[in-house]
C-alpha cells in the first residue's frame, strides 16, 4: 500500500500559518499587508525596470549581478530572519514517521508559497525578458527562471537545516539582531557601488559580472544571455553548472535533514560541565582596577560580548566609523577629518547608559546612595567604553590618512576625535539620567512603545549639544588652517584636542552625578518599561 502524498498537506499547512499569523493581531496584519503590498509594488517597479533595460549594452551585467545578490539574500535571510517563516525549523516534525526524500519534496513545494518567492520570481523574469533575444533564449530563459528559483529556494532551505540548532538558540537570536548590521554595511557598499557607477557608468559592472556569470544562480541568467549570442556552448555549460548546484544543494539539505531527523538534541544532554567551564573568570577581572570601577567595567564590557541589542549596536558603530572614512579615503575625495566619524560613531554607545540594564538596572541602583556613588558608576562605564573607543578611533584616523597620505593632518584629526569623544562622552552622562528610556529585550525594536520621543531627544539633542561643544576645537583647527605660519602650530591640536575632551567628560559625569542620584526611582521606572 502507497503512503499519501503529503506536498499538498505541508502546501495547504504553509496557507494555515500564513492565515491564522494573520488573526494573532489587527497589528500584525496592517505590518504584514503593508509589507506585502510594498514588496509587491517594488517587485512590479523592478520588473518594469529590467524589460526597460531589454537592448541595453550592458544589460546583461546588471541582471547578472542582481540575481547573484538575490541569491546571496536567500542564503542569509535564514540565519537574520529565523522566526519569519516557522517551516524552516524541521525539528518541529521529528516526531512525525516522514522520509527524508517526501519531505524535501514536500518542503521544497511549500517553501514556492509566500511573498519572497513571487518577488523572486518577478526578478527573474525580468532578467529573462532584458537579455533573451530570439526564441530559442526564451525558451532557454524559462528553463533558467525554473533553475534559478528552485537554487535559491534550496539555498536557503540547506542553510537552515545546517544552522537549525544555533538558530534557536540564544546565539542564534544574538545573530538575528546583528541584522542591523549587514543592512547598513550593505547599504555603505551600494552607496559606494553607485558611486563608481555614476562616475563611469554601467560599463563597470562588466568585470564583476564576467566573474559572477559562472556563479549559480547567476549561471542561470548568464546562459540566457549566451544563447542570445549564439554560444550554445558556454550556455549549456552554464545551465549544467545550475543544475549541478541544485542537486548538491539538496544533497547536503538531505544529509542534514537526516541528522536532524534521527540525532538527539545537544541541549537535552547533561550540561552542568559545559555550564561550569561559562562561569569560569576569562581573566578580564585581573586587567581592570580594583574596586567598584573595575567591576563596573567588566559588567559593561560583558554587556557588549553578551547582551543582543547591546553588541548590535557595537558591532554596527565599529563597521560604520570605519567604513565611511576609508571608503571616502579609497575613492579619493575623503579627508582626514572623516575620521571624525569612528569617534562620533562609538560615543553615541554612552547615551542611554542604565536602558541597556533594563530590569536588572534595579540592583545598580541598589549601590547608588549618594551622588559619590553615582559619579563612580558614570566614570566606570565611561572608561569602558574608551578602552575599546580610544584605541579605534586612533587605528582609523591613522588608518584613513595613511591611504590619503596627508600625515601633515594626523594631529589636527586626532585632537579633533578625541574632543568629539570626551564631548560625547559628556552629554551621553547628562541624557542618560535626564531621558532615559527602556530597550525591549526581545524583537527588533531598540525603544519601548511611548518613548520613541525620548530616544529622540536623547540622541539627537545630545549628539547637537556636543557638536556645540566641540565648536572651540573646530575654529582652532579652522584658524590654524587659514591663517598664515599657523601650519607650524596645527600639532598642539593633538594635545589641546585631549585635554579638551578630558576636561568635558570630567565636566559632564560631574553634571550627570547628583541627578542621577536624585532620579534613581524615575530612571528605574524609564528603563524597566520594556
Amino acid at each position: 500500500m502507497s503512503s499519501p502524498a503529503i506536498t499538498p498537506v505541508f502546501v495547504r499547512l504553509k496557507l494555515s500559518l500564513l492565515r491564522n499569523g494573520l488573526r494573532q493581531s489587527a497589528g500584525r496584519k496592517a505590518a504584514y499587508i503593508t509589507s506585502a503590498v510594498f514588496a509587491l509594488l517594488f517587485a512590479a517597479l523592478q520588473l518594469i525596470g529590467l524589460i526597460a533595460l531589454r537592448g541595453h549594452a550592458h544589460a546583461d551585467a546588471v541582471v547578472v549581478l542582481a540575481v547573484a545578490v538575490l541569491g546571496l539574500g536567500w542564503a542569509v535571510m535564514p540565519l537574520f530572519f529565523p522566526s519569519g517563516d516557522e517551516t524552516l525549523d524541521p525539528t518541529r516534525l521529528v516526531m512525525l514517521p516522514l522520509r527524508p526524500r517526501p519531505l524535501m519534496r514536500a518542503l521544497l513545494t511549500s517553501s514556492l508559497v509566500g511573498i519572497g518567492p513571487l518577488f523572486t520570481l518577478c526578478l527573474l523574469a525580468g532578467s529573462v525578458v532584458a537579455v533573451a533575444r530570439g526564441a530559442a533564449a526564451l525558451v532557454a530563459g524559462v528553463a533558467a527562471v525554473a533553475l534559478a528559483l528552485l537554487v535559491c529556494v534550496a539555498l536557503a532551505r540547506a542553510v537552515a537545516a545546517a544552522n537549525v540548532r544555533l538558530l534557536t538558540s540564544r546565539k542564534g537570536r544574538d545573530l538575528a539582531v546583528l541584522s542591523g548590521l549587514v543592512v547598513a554595511v550593505g547599504a555603505q557598499v551600494v552607496n559606494f557601488g553607485a558611486q563608481r557607477i555614476g562616475a563611469s557608468g554601467l560599463g563597470e559592472l562588466s568585470p564583476a559580472a564576467d566573474v559572477v556569470q559562472w556563479v549559480p544562480p547567476a549561471s542561470a541568467i548568464g546562459a540566457v544571455h549566451a544563447v542570445s549570442e549564439g554560444a550554445y556552448g558556454r550556455a549549456g555549460a552554464q545551465l549544467a553548472l545550475t543544475a549541478g548546484a541544485l542537486a548538491a544543494l539538496l544533497a547536503v539539505w538531505s544529509r542534514h535533514l537526516t541528522r536532524l531527523m534521527t540525532s538527539p538534541d545537544g541541549s537535552t544532554l547533561p550540561a552542568a560541565d559545559r555550564a561550569a567551564r561559562e562561569r569560569t573568570s576569562t581573566g578580564l577581572a585581573r586587567l581592570l582596577p580594583a574596586g567598584r570601577t573595575g567591576t563596573v567595567m567588566e559588567r559593561s564590557l560583558r554587556y557588549v560580548w553578551r547582551d543582543p541589542k547591546t553588541k548590535a549596536a557595537w558591532v554596527t558603530s565599529l563597521a560604520i566609523g570605519l567604513i565611511v572614512p576609508v571608503f571616502n579615503a579609497w575613492q579619493g575625495t575623503g579627508s582626514v577629518y572623516f575620521a571624525c566619524f569612528a569617534a562620533g560613531m562609538l560615543g553615541i554607545q554612552m547615551y542611554n547608559q542604565f536602558g541597556q540594564d533594563t530590569s536588572a538596572f534595579w540592583i545598580v541602583a541598589l549601590t547608588i546612595s549618594s551622588t559619590r556613588d553615582a559619579f563612580a558608576e558614570l566614570r566606570a562605564r565611561a572608561y569602558a567604553l574608551l578602552l575599546i573607543t580610544l584605541p579605534y578611533a586612533t587605528l582609523v584616523t591613522v588608518l584613513t590618512t595613511a591611504m590619503l597620505g596627508d600625515w601633515r593632518r594626523l594631529p589636527e584629526a586626532l585632537g579633533l576625535s578625541f574632543a568629539l569623544l570626551g564631548a560625547m562622552l559628556a552629554t551621553g552622562a547628562w541624557t542618560s539620567a535626564r531621558f532615559p528610556y527602556s530597550i525591549p529585550q526581545e524583537g527588533y525594536k531598540n525603544v519601548a512603545p511611548g518613548q520613541t520621543g525620548l530616544a529622540w531627544i536623547s540622541i539627537f539633542g545630545g549628539m547637537v549639544a556636543a557638536a556645540l561643544l566641540c565648536a572651540p576645537v573646530i575654529a582652532l583647527t579652522i584658524w590654524l588652517n587659514v591663517s598664515a605660519g599657523g601650519d607650524a602650530y596645527a600639532w598642539l591640536l593633538l594635545p589641546a584636542g585631549t585635554a579638551y575632551g578630558a576636561a568635558l567628560t570630567l565636566a559632564g559625569l560631574r553634571l550627570a552625578a547628583p541627578r542621577t542620584a536624585r532620579r534613581l526611582p524615575e530612571i528605574l521606572t524609564a528603563v524597566s518599561k520594556g
